[in-house]
């Protein structure tokens, strides 16, 4: 066995199905994510139909789930390389189906409020902070660097058919139950989730040793990483950009869909499942066109032929019409989709690993620090000008952000590097 190989490593004929420790961890995330995709659709329709909240207060509410990456962001790499990685994802997913929980018992009781509302987006929110980078830390831990692209688009085929299944189990949920009462499975999703990680075998899980730097100067290392390196920083401003314009066309849709196209609450669900159908698409598409075009110019290729596709969504209409927004959303997904499988591989293995846990924190806190300004912005703009003008501005701007990387080095290079070498230092 060569100093590179892991135990339990599969044979590539096999495929990663056949690593035990794999499977645990795609079985947990695929079930915590079919329960997310339906709070993302029964949280927001708790707001609107039981609470009946308007675009603003939807806009705060999506603004809440994501605000904690600007609180807590950027130490949250630092806290999960001294705690060990999957620790945090235990604790992390056991808090959240707490969180969650509340909820419902909160709607059965008849006290449920618009503030419990916000409280508990906020907190799962910051939950979520730590196991998103976290997730992308662990990955590492399981498998060798040439299975790391393979080991995200199983991952993120895994969540895009959650996400197909998801939202129509949540219109299910929303006919029969009521809204509060999806929020349910998400608790129970976690749990599973939990439950999954606790019997991953031990490779490089264990907690490190504890780094005697200080807090401040371990993120300012990880900040100046991203920011010196052209790659990373590329990537960095293209998902700022992009996840301002995702948040702030969100934050209006399930409005949009009910009140300008006539959508019932049943089905806004399965209409969110498109979207998520085009992601199973585009995970599977991620080696292939990879392989064929190269990385670099892969993610270039897929943003720059399918992101047009968006604006396909405020073209749509109350009728037949709606039909134009499931097949945008589709095809647009899956796009993005595809590009966040090379990223994220690309990421995983070209960061050195005593600073990924840094690394990933300070790229996703600059990335996700603009959804709660989307959000706020798309909601207050949707008071101000109408649903469906926001709708075009935000797709606009989605579509542009792919503009960002294509003024970057991807566009002079076939593939991206497979390790950082100091080179690339600006």
């Amino acid at each position: 066995m060569t100093g590179t190989e892991l135990r339990g490593t599969p044979r590539l004929s096999a495929g990663l199905f056949a690593d035990r420790d794999f499977r645990l961890l795609w079985t947990g995330e695929t079930v915590s994510r079919l329960g997310s995709a339906v709070t993302a659709v029964a949280l927001p329709l708790v707001a609107v139909v039981t609470l009946d909240a308007g675009p603003l207060a939807a806009g705060l509410l999506s603004a809440a789930v994501w605000l904690p990456w600007l609180l807590v962001g950027l130490p949250a790499g630092v806290w999960i390389g001294r705690w060990g990685r999957r620790t945090v994802l235990v604790r992390g997913n056991l808090v959240s189906a707490v969180l969650y929980a509340s909820v419902p018992a909160a709607a059965r009781s008849g006290v449920l409020t618009f503030a419990q509302l916000l409280l508990v987006a906020l907190l799962a929110g910051t939950a979520s902070v730590f196991l998103a980078a976290a997730h992308q830390a662990f990955l590492p831990d399981l498998l060798p660097p040439e299975r790391l692209t393979e080991g995200n688009a199983k991952l993120q085929g895994g969540a895009s058919v959650a996400q197909v299944a998801g939202p129509g189990a949540a219109g299910l949920a929303v006919q029969a139950f009521g809204a509060a009462a999806g929020l349910l499975a998400d608790a129970v999703s976690f749990l599973v989730a939990a439950g999954a990680l606790l019997l991953i075998r031990d490779r490089r899980t264990a907690a490190p040793e504890p780094d005697p730097a200080p807090l401040g100067r371990q993120v300012r290392e990880g900040l100046a990483f991203v920011r010196r390196d052209p790659y990373l920083g590329a990537v960095l401003r293209y998902g700022a950009v992009a996840n301002l314009a995702l948040a702030g066309y969100q934050a209006v849709a399930v409005l949009f869909l009910v009140r300008e196209l006539g959508v019932a609450p049943s089905a806004v669900g399965w209409l969110g499942a498109a979207g998520a159908l085009g992601g199973v698409v585009g995970a599977a598409l991620a080696r292939p066109v990879t392989r064929r075009f190269g990385s670099a110019r892969g993610v270039l290729l897929a943003l720059l032929t399918v992101g047009p596709f968006g604006l396909l969504l405020p073209t749509a209409r109350p009728g037949a019409g709606v039909l134009l927004y499931a097949g945008g959303l589709a095809v647009m997904v899956g796009g993005v989709v595809l590009a966040n499988v090379v990223l994220g591989s690309f990421r995983q293995r070209y960061v050195p690993p005593a600073l990924l846990d840094r690394v990933v924190s300070a790229s996703m806190t600059a990335n996700q620090a603009t959804i709660p300004l989307g959000a706020v912005t798309g909601g207050a703009l949707g008071e101000w000008l109408g649903l469906r003008p926001v709708m075009w501005l935000m797709i606009l701007l989605l579509v542009a952000s792919a503009g960002l990387l294509v003024a970057s080095p991807l566009r002079r290079v076939r593939d991206l590097p497979d390790a950082w070498s100091g080179a690339e230092k600006k």
